[in-house]
């Protein structure tokens, strides 16, 4: 199995590019793990939050096969402990899924089409996150979580 990081938008932090590098790094280790920036859209300020979503979505769609397994990172998504999240990953990986693409969308949210094309959504807090920040802390998770699939003492439980 691998795993796509996809991300709309360039982050304007060398410190939250670099923790985001720091965890893909680890991830790697385990599989297969990449890291997807998408650009941001262009004259974004003169467009609607509903244009811009469909133009993002747009990207996107663009960017999966249709056996991918894709899940949005969305506040409306369902709130998994740490412990919750690795055993989720293990049924992922045991379930055959070849590419599980996990998708942080641009400071709107998503369009109805990729909301539609998701199989899942997974919120990392009740808390809101700029979608810049949100990187390094899923990052770290997807880390953690593998950390206690193979029973290493990053976790503390």
């Amino acid at each position: 199995m691998s795993i796509d990081f996809l991300v709309v938008g360039k982050t304007d932090s060398a410190q939250v590019a670099e923790l985001t590098r720091m965890y893909a790094g680890r991830i790697s280790r385990y599989l297969k793990f990449t890291v997807t920036e998408l650009p941001d859209v262009r004259n974004a300020k003169n467009l609607s939050e509903e244009s811009q979503k469909r133009a993002e979505g747009e990207m996107i769609l663009r960017q999966l096969s249709s056996d991918d397994y894709v899940v949005l990172l969305d506040d409306k998504g369902v709130q998994p402990t740490s412990l919750e999240f690795a055993a989720w990953m293990q049924k992922r990986m045991n379930s055959g899924v070849k590419r599980v693409v996990f998708v942080v969308g641009g400071p709107y949210g998503f369009s109805k089409d990729v909301y539609a094309r998701a199989a899942e959504k997974i919120s990392l807090s009740r808390m809101t996150f700029s979608h810049q920040i949100i990187r390094p802390i899923f990052t770290e998770q997807l880390y953690r979580a593998f950390t206690i699939l193979r029973g290493e003492p990053y976790h503390h439980e």
